[in-house]
């Protein structure tokens, strides 16, 4: 591999990355009725900032007509704030020597296409767990917002709803849920039985789970290991996660010298910007260019809504070995 193509091989894989990631983007996105949104924008900075106007619903008063014309207080028009937090990430270095390809008559640009697909699926990856796991610790952190059944029962539908019902009235605003293959079989399973009177008499078709869509992914926030070992179903709203996918790339191609063969490592550095709806990254405690532990407590998210029907989602907890 001559030098001087060093910057066109690392331009092709930067390039097919890209583009292999936006398509990977607008299947996942379809595949997730926009719960988890993951699109193009960008900002400068650490954080990103949103303001909003809290509801009014405290100002609705009874008025007594014949009644002595007293004072009354006021209602402040109340401004909140939504946080979001760039996340910071690295893939490689991927090594290869070059010399081997061409021993087995291969070309080495037949390594850019290898190392394009799988930077592509690990950012993807990585966007969609880092996502997930934060809005189950922002969520989990809001008691009115969970249905921890986990000391005494597995997971079934009746659970599942119970979650639902966390958003009282305005539960048809939950569109989505999110769970382990493990946790979709298992009710699968239980259907198949038909131990919940999921089905008519015969009648054998699946259908979605309680008219919500289903994206199933095994993301470690999902399962927790323990006594008892605990499963995870995240019900999302539209737009309940963003994930601002600025295509914030920064790669190197290297060829040293030094060893019996000559090497070539590839390496990337990148960014993402994540968002809750509903909640604020806490820049005081949980800082910029937050770890995973970080990201992944609860504390560090602060609820900036004053309802919680107007947070991301709510959360079902489970016995995952029932």
């Amino acid at each position: 591999m001559a030098l001087s193509n060093m910057k066109v091989y690392n331009d092709e894989i930067v390039g097919l990355s890209l583009e292999l990631l936006a398509q990977n983007i607008n299947i996942f996105n379809a595949a997730s009725g926009g719960a988890i949104v993951l699109d193009s924008s960008s900002w400068r900075g650490d954080y990103t900032k949103e303001s909003f106007f809290q509801t009014l619903a405290g100002a609705q008063r009874r008025v007594d007509r014949y009644a002595a014309n007293g004072a009354q207080s006021s209602t402040a028009l109340a401004q909140g704030e939504m946080v979001g937090v760039k996340v910071a990430g690295g893939f490689g270095p991927v090594l290869f020597e070059p010399s081997q390809l061409s021993w087995l008559q291969r070309n080495p640009e037949q390594a850019i296409p290898v190392i394009a697909e799988g930077f592509a699926n690990a950012l993807l990856a990585d966007q969609v767990n880092t996502a997930v796991g934060a809005a189950v610790a922002a969520i989990g952190n809001v008691a009115n917002l969970v249905n921890d059944v986990s000391a005494s029962a597995g997971l079934t539908m009746n659970v599942i709803n119970g979650s639902h019902a966390k958003f009282g009235d305005m539960s048809g605003m939950l569109i989505t849920d999110v769970m382990t293959g493990a946790a979709y079989h298992k009710l699968i399973d239980k259907a198949l039985t038909n131990s919940t009177q999921l089905f008519q008499a015969g009648n054998v078709t699946i259908m979605e789970i309680l008219g919500k869509r289903i994206v199933v992914s095994d993301i470690p926030a999902l399962y927790v290991a323990g006594t008892p070992n605990k499963t995870k179903v995240l019900s999302l709203t539209a737009g309940g996660i963003i994930v601002d996918n600025a295509s914030d790339v920064i790669a190197n191609l290297d060829t040293s010298n030094g060893k019996n063969r000559i090497e070539t490592t590839w390496q990337a550095d990148y960014t993402f910007g994540l968002k809750l709806k509903g909640f604020s990254w806490d820049v005081a405690n949980g800082g910029a260019s937050p770890t995973d532990s970080e990201l992944f407590t609860g504390t560090n998210w602060d609820k900036a809504v004053s309802s919680d029907k107007h947070c991301a989602g709510t959360l079902a907890i489970a016995d995952a070995d029932q």
